[in-house]
């Protein structure tokens, strides 16, 4: 599979007659392989880099998972009703462990972000 990025490159004019001249913008494509960052010079090392790349972006996405089940929470809270947001953080727990378990975050910071969740339910009126 070859993935191809778009980057945009600004090339910085020089100013003419005290005025500021526009830039232009160009668009590359590159491949995955192209990249600067995957220095790899065997195989096995490409094939590493190409699995470790492939797994950072499944635990961005997990991690955008965790920090939008904490948001639904707060925004339940905000709301103002409790059996709301409390059936929420229900919710939101399973999405929480389950990401602490795989390891993507720490399992303290999950304890840490359901205590307090469950804090402010408890303190809502």
């Amino acid at each position: 599979m070859v993935e191809f990025r778009a980057l945009l490159h600004k090339k910085a004019a020089a100013p003419r007659n005290g005025k500021r001249a526009a830039g232009r913008a160009t668009v590359s494509l590159r491949t995955a392989s192209e990249d600067d960052s995957d220095m790899a010079n065997t195989k096995q090392a490409r094939k590493r880099s190409r699995q470790a790349r492939e797994q950072n972006h499944h635990n961005v996405a997990l991690r955008s998972r965790l920090r939008t089940a904490i948001k639904k929470v707060r925004k339940a809270i905000a709301g103002g009703d409790k059996a709301a947001a409390a059936a929420e953080l229900r919710a939101s727990t399973s999405v929480i462990d389950s990401i602490a378990d795989k390891k993507v975050v720490h399992k303290n910071l999950a304890a840490r972000n359901k205590s307090r969740l469950a804090a402010a339910i408890k303190s809502m009126s």
